[in-house]
């Protein structure tokens, strides 16, 4: 990569590429998963526990779903309210809770399944497939680049928080 730097670099155009690409796949997700009456925020937590049928931690989630543990605790409380999933204490710690889908919440993330991985199908029918690995190796990378971006920026002198700069959203 070029040490060229400025708003017209290749590099800050990218990032403004990405930033915007990744507003627009979200807000047409949110369109998407109305018709259920749930966010993408909501489907990633139901989609990730379908992937996982014993459950995890509140911890685990968030982990997974790169979000803060008070984003967490929120939607599952309100998919909790919904009987989509449940919290099942931990038998050895009593301090700890396990999330599992409910019945109704594995029925509901088995019906938007297909429909989704349609969708996703559609998306990228724009980029030749023989690019989608690439694409996706390149995307990842970016990813943890970010990651100790904001690692290193948050361990500079004067910088308040725990060195996680990016929100549920990934943006910086």
């Amino acid at each position: 990569m070029t040490t060229h730097s400025g708003p017209d670099s290749p590099g800050c155009q990218a990032l403004l590429v990405l930033l915007r690409t990744a507003d627009t796949v979200w807000n047409a997700s949110r369109l998407f998963f109305e018709r259920w009456k749930i966010s993408p925020s909501q489907f990633n937590v139901l989609n990730l526990l379908h992937l996982h049928p014993a459950g995890l931690s509140q911890t685990e989630l968030g982990r997974q779903l790169v979000m803060h543990r008070s984003n967490v605790t929120g939607l599952v409380d309100r998919l909790e309210e919904r009987r989509l999933l449940a919290r099942r204490e931990v038998a050895l710690d009593r301090r700890a809770y396990n999330v599992v889908l409910t019945r109704e919440g594995s029925a509901l993330v088995e019906s938007i399944l297909p429909e989704y991985y349609a969708a996703a199908e559609r998306l990228w029918q724009v980029v030749p497939e023989k690019r989608l690995g690439t694409t996706a190796a390149d995307l990842k990378a970016v990813a943890e680049n970010a990651l100790r971006i904001a690692g290193s920026t948050a361990l500079k002198p004067g910088r308040k928080g725990k060195g996680r700069a990016a929100n549920s959203r990934g943006r910086l």
